[in-house]
């Protein structure tokens, strides 16, 4: 058992080091999970900006006089779902709604249990237990 830098980020007495690594992991998927919603943000945008430049390219080709493609781009690609009755905003909201909005909950439910609701006590053990002491750069909070 390593002890804490800060008391914000101190383990709580009693707890082992079974629940803080556990707590711990929790935390870690959580984080992935927030990974992964930035990058569902990032293909909302990205499908949008597509979608918008495949309008632009119908509008270009009837400016060519290319009349068929440009209105078989803007009735089979402008505007569809990306997923059966969905475009991504719809899918984005879903996600955030169910899967984040439960492992948000369930990683804050097993701190308030477990650490007395503080965060990062595994990494904060970890950081007290790699720094250098005395060294520049391994200062164990801030001034």
């Amino acid at each position: 058992m390593t002890k804490s830098i800060d008391p914000q980020h101190a383990r709580p007495e009693g707890v082992g080091d079974g629940i803080v690594a556990a707590v711990g992991k929790l935390t870690e998927a959580l984080e992935r999970v927030q990974r992964a919603r930035g990058h569902l943000y990032e293909f909302h945008q990205l499908i949008g900006g597509a979608d918008e430049k495949v309008g632009q390219a119908a509008d270009w080709l009837e400016e060519q006089g290319e009349i068929d493609w440009a209105e078989r781009l803007r009735t089979e690609m402008v505007g569809r779902n990306v997923l059966q009755g969905r475009w991504t905003f719809q899918v984005i909201e879903e996600f955030d709604d169910g899967y984040y909005a439960d492992i948000v909950e369930t990683e804050r439910a097993a701190r308030d249990q477990f650490m007395e609701g503080r965060r990062h006590v595994y990494e904060s053990e970890m950081k007290e237990r790699l720094r250098t002491p005395g060294r520049e750069g391994h200062e164990p909070t801030p001034p």
